[in-house]
């Protein structure tokens, strides 16, 4: 049997086991309002028992370990959901700036898109009017002029202003690549220390949860897989290529320019092309080679048009002083396409007139205005307005498409990150609760040792008398 001094020992471990798991309800209720960690556990287990006339008889238990409650399925559909958040998040942000510098009201491609005072649409509307407005004697070519600028102007700086947007999203590019290549350095750093602190057979629950949450913030760049090792470590891979084994970062990632500004992303061993999908990186890399490339290319090819078909009427046209052969616009796409700056000069020389000399012959201003409504092979047999509201409509759709996006994904982002409080969040209720308990059980504890000292100065008086 246990005896006076065994019962005491045992009582004295009870007081250390209850100390214990109080200094782990302690940690809980200090990281209750830090997202990253994870609710530990005292892991308490029976010490082992002696033999005796009776029977087994226990001698109390001790805390073996303290675990953390992680789910790492759950960690993985979490990881996975920032990634697609932040990609949809980077789309839309960059959707929203080319729509604010458009300057039009969107809509999608079931209707037409509404056009606002200050947009393209309703300046190509004026230029068209005041060709018309010619042919009625109600304008004059210094209105033309005007309005023609006006046109100008507007491609000039929405060209810019989408160009300012994609320089943006490579800086972001760069930006978002420099963090990820830190983030896969600290991974490796905090597998060779949660490694090292395992191997003794302790834990690293805090080196845990300070990589689970260098994971998740990787994922908010990139797309990466993630495979646990049996030593404790976790390798990080994108787009297939192994970045972080074990302790070692062995790759990174860098930019570098495919042509024409446009930053692409290779590992820097090899230097071969990564693909890189889902994060800030992904996303801006999406946006940048689609919805907003297509805006571009649709407002370039509808200058161009434009440029062709009025030069290709107005050429043949006369002045009133019989001057003939002159360009109305110059330039060949949204950026450079301007008004002829002799005509600027001297808007009497507008060629309104299909032949020299001829008094009140306007021909050239009534083909001019007609080509508002005149379908274009080159622009999918649509007029020149209703290209321009197909690629306004079309950004109408990406901005749509990328809102929604996001708004499922914070949805079910929301979800897990719930559901993962609910499963490792402290409760500080729960936390009270087992304080309660545990300090209940140091007291019984320390009643037991002071009846055990009580018993012993017995002993001991009947021994002296």
């Amino acid at each position: 049997m246990l005896g006076l001094f065994g019962t005491l020992n045992l009582a004295a471990t009870s007081l250390a086991t209850q100390q214990e798991s109080m200094a782990v309800a302690g940690q809980n209720m200090a990281n209750a309002n830090n997202p990253a960690y994870a609710v530990e556990q005292a892991v308490v287990q029976t010490s082992a028992p002696i033999e005796t006339m009776a029977g087994e008889e226990g001698t109390g238990a001790n805390i073996v370990s303290i675990s953390e409650v992680r789910d790492a399925l759950l960690d993985s559909q979490i990881q996975s959901e920032n990634s697609a958040v932040a990609s949809y998040t980077a789309q839309q942000s960059a959707l929203q700036n080319a729509e604010a510098y458009l300057g039009e009201q969107l809509t999608n491609t079931s209707g037409a898109s509404a056009a606002a005072t200050n947009g393209l649409a309703a300046k190509l509307s004026n230029l068209f009017n005041s060709f018309s407005s010619i042919t009625t004697g109600a304008g004059d070519p210094a209105t033309v002029v005007q309005s023609a600028q006006e046109v100008t102007n507007q491609f000039n700086q929405v060209s810019a202003n989408l160009s300012q947007v994609q320089a943006n999203l490579n800086t972001s590019i760069q930006n978002d690549v420099a963090s990820a290549n830190q983030d896969l350095s600290q991974i490796a750093t905090l597998n060779r220390q949660i490694v090292l602190a395992q191997a003794g057979g302790g834990t690293a629950n805090d080196l845990v949860d300070q990589r689970q949450q260098t994971i998740e913030n990787l994922a908010g760049l990139a797309d990466i897989s993630t495979a646990a090792q049996s030593d404790g470590s976790v390798n990080i891979s994108i787009g297939g290529v192994a970045m972080v084994t074990g302790d070692n970062a062995i790759d990174s990632m860098q930019t570098y320019d495919a042509g024409g500004g446009q930053l692409l992303i290779q590992d820097a061993n090899s230097a071969a092309p990564l693909a890189v999908t889902g994060g800030s990186i992904g996303g801006s890399m999406t946006v940048r080679d689609g919805a907003l490339s297509s805006l571009q290319t649709g407002l370039d090819t509808l200058a161009s048009q434009l440029i062709t078909q009025v030069n290709n009427i107005y050429t043949g046209g006369y002045d009133p002083n019989g001057g003939t052969g002159r360009l109305f616009f110059t330039g060949g796409n949204a950026a450079n396409i301007a008004v002829n700056s002799a005509l600027v000069a001297d808007p009497s020389q507008f060629q309104a007139s299909s032949t020299p000399g001829a008094d009140g012959d306007t021909q050239i201003a009534l083909a001019l205005a007609n080509l508002a409504a005149q379908d274009n092979p080159d622009l999918g047999n649509q007029s020149l307005t209703q290209s321009y509201a197909q690629t306004v409509s079309s950004l109408g759709d990406a901005v749509d498409t990328a809102t929604d996006n996001l708004n499922t994904s914070q949805a079910i982002s929301t979800t897990l990150t719930n559901q993962r409080s609910s499963e490792s969040g402290v409760s500080i209720d729960q936390e009270m609760t087992d304080l309660m308990q545990f300090q209940k059980a140091y007291e019984a504890s320390a009643q037991l040792v002071t009846t055990l000292n009580a018993m012993m100065e017995t002993a001991i008086d009947m021994k002296t008398t």
